[in-house]
């Protein structure tokens, strides 16, 4: 009876599917044990486990209360929003409530009021877990999609940000980007960064709401259209660097850069129709547990992985006391069907059981610490085991522990980066403007001059006035008579000697001449 149960057991993934149980009892010639599986959770909506922070500050309509209209009805503005109100507020929650007999509610910012000041808003999505994304994130808008807007991610839950997505109804002229579409991309292009045109264009349509990153498409490159075949899109997030991280994510930031403009240019007699409105954010996914956990729960306001395999953490990213022998290791995909758990093994004695990874020959007794270590680690290794990388270097998701090349040098731009130490996917931390895995570019609105600046002018919002023309993005080359960054002020205005007879008018060049030209004439008619 016994043997039929373990043989019911050992059956068990394969009903279930993969990944879906970390172990299961079984007998063998030398009795009976666990056998371990590499295990994730199931996928479920993560807004349910969401936190939003709406910025900057007061970019939520409604404090103080204002009128807005449609561009369906751009002349009728009857419509009000007041955060005092609560039928006619539009809090950030709004997002992520369940709309009752199809009733759209939605958060909504100011109207562009300020215009030509940019009308910018971050939403930021925090979950304080790693999560990876399992299909499309949908973001649902009211009354128009922005025509520009960035999607970004974090990896270390906000302290460091990088793009995502752009979107642009002309991705050249907002981004400097070519537009593609991600069901082009290739194997080796799978994790691109790309800027899209499809969500951005206005359509004149109700039903034109929703903005995607599409996971779907990037995961179909490998496993087909209908994503049938999963093996191969398991042994790719195996194989390929750097695919499997891009799926995940601890933080999501939409930046909303400008408004939706009816398919027109900007009319400054009407305001009041241009201002963002989002009533949904859908995020599908599941909790990052390092193939430990087939369970994921919510406690204590975060999310949980139920980790097996002797690893404990809030990923399963560690091995529990007593079971540290070897270096933890996260489970693999590989090989298929039942992948590899990598489970932490119980410690032995303190001598004979240190794992150098092939990086040290020499292992050295802490007497007060009772664990033996390594020492002298190469191959820009460190730690007890040789397991870590050094700073200024990161791990080669590609190459086992024992590898030579297993730390990978982070080569941050010493300009654009605040220091030359990266994360764990190779990441540095940029100064403020640079962007890019080795912060050796630019955000849209900056300048690459040894370091990123802030653009002076551009041919959009920051324009040169009185006929001056932007130089690349760096000054304002004015004409005569005026002056000041964006040649704003005149000169005579700024400083009456530079005038010449009336107020208000500059000498000009010829002005002068003439002038000089009639006193030396004068002097030989006196001579």
């Amino acid at each position: 009876m016994l043997y039929l149960v373990a043989l019911l057991l050992h059956c068990l993934p394969l009903a279930m599917g993969q990944y879906d149980i970390c172990k299961s009892w079984v007998t063998t010639d030398d009795g009976p044990s666990w056998e371990f599986y590499a295990c994730q959770p199931k996928a479920m909506r993560m807004k349910d486990y969401v936190t939003v922070r709406v910025d900057p500050a007061g970019i939520t309509c409604g404090d103080p209360p204002e009128r807005f209209c449609t561009h369906e009805n751009p002349y009728l503005c009857s419509d009000e929003c007041d955060a005092s109100n609560p039928d006619l507020a539009h809090p950030p929650k709004l997002m992520f409530d369940s709309e009752d007999e199809g009733l759209a509610t939605y958060w909504q910012s100011v109207t562009w009021r300020r215009y030509p000041e940019p009308l910018l808003a971050n939403i930021t999505l925090s979950w304080n877990k790693s999560i990876e994304l399992t299909d499309d994130i949908v973001i649902t808008f009211e009354y128009g999609r922005p025509t520009i807007m960035m999607l970004e991610k974090s990896l270390d839950n906000g302290r460091t940000w990088h793009p995502y997505q752009y979107y642009a109804d002309d991705c050249m002229e907002a981004f400097s980007m070519p537009a593609r579409r991600v069901r082009d991309l290739s194997t080796t292009s799978a994790n691109r960064i790309l800027c899209t045109e499809e969500y951005s264009r206005w359509a004149g349509s109700k039903k034109e709401k929703t903005v995607r990153f599409e996971v779907r498409d990037r995961f179909a490159i490998f496993a087909g259209p209908d994503l049938k075949n999963m093996d191969n899109l398991y042994t790719r997030l195996e194989s390929a660097k750097g695919l499997k991280d891009f799926f995940t994510v601890t933080d999501l930031r939409m930046r909303l850069l400008r408004p939706a403009l009816g398919g027109t240019y900007v009319q400054r007699e009407n305001l009041y129709k241009y201002f963002y409105a989002v009533s949904n954010i859908e995020v599908t996914g599941r909790c990052k547990c390092n193939l430990h956990a087939n369970l994921c729960t919510f406690k204590e306001g975060s999310l949980q992985c139920e980790c097996e395999h002797n690893t404990t953490g809030q990923d399963c990213g560690k091995c529990k006391k007593n079971f540290r022998s070897r270096s933890w290791r996260a489970g693999s995909y590989l090989p298929l069907p039942n992948g590899s758990p990598n489970a932490c093994a119980a410690a032995g004695s303190a001598f004979g059981n240190c794992e150098c990874y092939g990086h040290s020959n020499r292992c050295s007794y802490i007497d007060f610490l009772n664990v033996v270590t390594c020492v002298s680690c190469k191959h820009n290794t460190r730690g007890q085991h040789c397991q870590h990388c050094r700073l200024g270097f990161y791990r080669n998701s590609s190459a086992e522990l024992d590898d030579e090349n297993v730390c990978i040098e982070c080569n941050c731009n010493q300009i654009g980066s605040m220091h030359d130490r990266c994360n764990e996917t190779g990441y540095c931390e940029c100064k403020e403007g640079a962007t890019g895995p080795k912060c050796d570019d630019c955000l849209p609105n900056y300048y690459w001059r040894q370091g990123c600046f802030p653009n002076v002018c551009d041919d959009e919002l920051l324009l040169c006035q009185n006929g001056g023309t932007c130089y690349q993005n760096q000054r304002c080359v004015c004409p005569v008579g005026f002056k000041g960054v964006l040649c704003q002020q005149s000169r005579c205005e700024a400083d009456k000697k530079d005038c010449d007879g009336a107020p208000g008018t500059r000498g000009s060049l010829g002005t002068i001449l003439l002038g000089v030209l009639a006193l030396q004439l004068r002097g030989w008619v006196d001579l």
